[in-house]
């Protein structure tokens, strides 16, 4: 990706376009054939790093830069490539992608044409029900959001070094190497902590990825101090390259990263950095600076833009997880090529944009973004369109009545499409997903939403794992016709007790935290009633399901909340389909996608014969989702299932009313 927005130094370094080149094929060739992360893109992190901060010396020596003008000639280079990539794979996800999957593209593509997808991609990543979501068209845009903040931070750093210098009568480059080894060390330190703590989140975050940055820029200003003996210089070459082509290869890239592992790439690109031209006919910079290698570095930002959309619409038509050898030359063809072709005609908007005032080139770069809001802005209200059409018709329970046609509903008599769509269905989910209101697996706060009246009747706490939280839809119906308060306190994977629990076969110590913190919440709030399961049939998310139990420690909670004054709603877990019902009715019909109660259930509820306190209601609901000897996925012309054993939101709402009836029944 070469996003250096200024002329380099004199004389200039053809070995780093050479670098270039290697980090945007390792990063394209992991990606086709091998579906893993290679650590090129902290390459380009450090070469950012690197070749801004130079540029940026070099004109606060001559005099000082001007802030707007850096920005304007950035976005005059940046903007136009990536504006056509995304209207170009906007268009093919119009064409090529399943329905369910255009609204998250089009949200995406505004992250990315204004350099905050990382974040938009930080914050889902750490949704428990997001774990299998299909892969972002605009997903290799995060590291360009990064670097666009780094763009907006970096020179204000660099501006405030030489400020400082004057003031204090000291060296501007000494102070800067001093600002600059702070950064480095305090962002190197929360990248290893925030790493530990929460990986998917620390892969996006701006803030654990400075000191990348930072390390490139200690590098342009320590360089010319660094003078090793040529034969050295040979063997870091050498070495450097060595050790990026095994990094992926040696790390789980995507799983490790950043924290301390990044430190393998960024190091090894500034082995040979420090190599440089050795003159040596056996130094890797004689290789690096060979005219096809030269050439994939000029064009390597286009390339690197081009190669992911390109790949996930080949997967998308091909129904392949990978690329086949030949698919995958396919992909890097055809990627080279719309790079070969789009890289001279950026360069010709940037020397239009740059023969103007200081005005036109930003002026020139948010042209290319016009079309590309219009497009996301028609394409949003025509989708908005459709979703109130659709609840119109979802609306008349003749069309589809969901849990209402139990217990002898007939498939045969809907003539409408099953809603939601079988693949659409993961993304049918409560809203509290969409608000943030659902705690991952990783966080311990007790995160809480309120929904409802806000001058309540009664307040009922929806408390445990995701198979509490799926019931949400239908309490929602019920607090809203009765003027409930209904606060939603769940997270993925996690019951509401204080017995060890495991997740992925490891201790779930977050759980456990989690479930103090949400009991001291509940002696604060002081609902009266808490709805929440009774019993499960998986301890363990690692291994599927077992047994249905009432879990250790259930009773000894509720025991606590009636010390509290808190009646208990226990609901017995929702029965598991042996396989996810989308992926079997894409192959089968839904008589082949169903299986009996037993095949998870007890014969009987584990609840019924328990010695229960006082203040408990065990619910047994299994006659709304199954028929006496048979679940099917699909009831009343609704999905009743989004996998093996959530709950769509669409079908929970269609069985609010009779919940709602047995609710004032046994609790009144």
């Amino acid at each position: 990706m070469n996003t250096n927005p200024l002329p380099p130094p004199s004389s200039h370094r053809q070995e780093i376009d050479g670098l270039r080149a290697v980090a945007v094929l390792l990063v394209a060739v992991y990606h086709v054939w091998f579906g893993r992360v290679s650590g090129g893109v902290d390459v380009f992190l450090l070469l950012t790093g690197f070749l801004v901060t130079g540029s940026l010396v070099r004109a606060a020596e001559r005099g000082g830069f001007h802030y707007g003008a850096f920005l304007g000639r950035l976005a005059v280079r940046l903007v136009p490539t990536a504006a056509l990539v995304i209207a170009v794979s906007l268009l093919g996800a119009r064409l090529l992608l399943p329905e369910a999957r255009w609204r998250d593209t089009v949200a995406e593509s505004l992250a990315a044409a204004f350099h905050h997808l990382n974040w938009h991609l930080a914050f889902g990543s750490v949704d428990y029900l997001a774990r299998d979501d299909a892969t972002s068209v605009f997903q290799h845009f995060w590291s360009l959001s990064v670097q666009g903040q780094f763009y907006l931070v970096w020179p204000v750093v660099v501006g405030l070094a030489f400020w400082w210098a004057a003031r204090l009568g000291r060296p501007a480059q000494r102070v800067l190497l001093a600002v600059l080894s702070t950064v480095f060390a305090l962002s190197l330190a929360y990248s290893v902590l925030a790493t530990r703590v929460d990986q998917p989140w620390a892969y996006f975050d701006t803030g654990a990825r400075l000191w990348e940055f930072a390390l490139g820029g200690l590098l342009a200003l320590l360089l010319p101090y660094l003078r090793p003996p040529r034969a050295l210089r040979v063997l870091l070459g050498w070495l450097g390259l060595a050790a990026l082509a095994l990094c992926g290869v040696l790390l789980q890239v995507s799983t490790v990263f950043p924290g301390y592992a990044a430190l393998w790439p960024t190091l090894a690109a500034a082995a040979v950095i420090v190599a440089g031209a050795t003159g040596s006919p056996w130094g890797a910079d004689r290789w690096l600076t060979l005219r096809p290698v030269l050439y994939l570095g000029s064009i390597s930002y286009a390339l690197y833009l081009w190669h992911w959309p390109i790949l996930v619409f080949h997967l998308a038509v091909t129904g392949r997880d990978l690329a086949s050898p030949l698919g995958g030359i396919a992909v890097l063809a055809l990627s080279i090529g719309l790079a070969a072709v789009t890289t001279p005609l950026a360069d010709r908007i940037v020397a239009f944009g740059r023969a103007g005032t200081r005005l036109r080139p930003p002026v020139v770069a948010a042209a290319f973004l016009v079309p590309v809001l219009l497009a996301t802005g028609a394409w949003t209200v025509r989708m908005d369109a459709e979703q109130r059409r659709l609840e119109e018709v979802l609306a008349d329970p003749a069309r589809y009545p969901g849990a209402v046609a139990l217990p002898h509903d007939d498939p045969g008599a809907y003539p409408d499409p099953v809603h939601p769509p079988p693949a659409s269905a993961a993304r049918d989910l409560p809203v509290t997903y969409d608000d943030g209101c659902n705690q991952s697996t990783s966080g311990t706060e007790a995160i809480t939403c309120d929904y409802g009246a806000s001058d309540p009747d009664r307040t009922v706490a929806l408390v445990g794992g995701s198979h509490a939280a799926h019931w949400f839809p239908a309490l929602e119906q019920i607090a809203q016709r009765r003027d409930w308060r209904l606060v939603n306190i769940t997270k993925g994977a996690c019951l509401f007790t204080d017995a060890p629990q495991l997740h992925k076969g490891e201790p779930y110590t977050e759980c456990a935290e989690w479930n103090g913190n949400v009991l001291d919440e509940l002696r604060s709030l002081r609902p009266d009633a808490v709805f929440t399961t009774g019993t499960t049939t998986s301890l363990d998310t690692s291994a599927g399901f077992g047994e249905e139990v009432l879990v250790d420690g259930y009773v000894d909670r509720w025991r606590e909340l009636e010390a509290l004054g808190i009646e208990v709603v226990a609901v017995r877990d929702t029965p598991r389909l042996p396989f996810a019902a989308p992926d079997c009715l894409s192959e089968s019909d839904p008589e082949g996608c169903s299986a009996p109660p037993g095949h998870s259930l007890a014969e009987a509820s584990p609840l019924e014969g328990a010695e229960l306190p006082a203040n408990v209601t065990a619910l047994d609901l299994t006659d709304l989702l199954c028929e006496p000897d048979l679940c099917r996925p699909v009831v009343g012309n609704v999905l009743v299932y989004w996998d093996a054993s959530h709950i769509t939101a669409t079908y929970m709402r269609t069985l609010a009313p009779e919940l709602e009836r047995r609710l004032l029944l046994r609790t009144g």
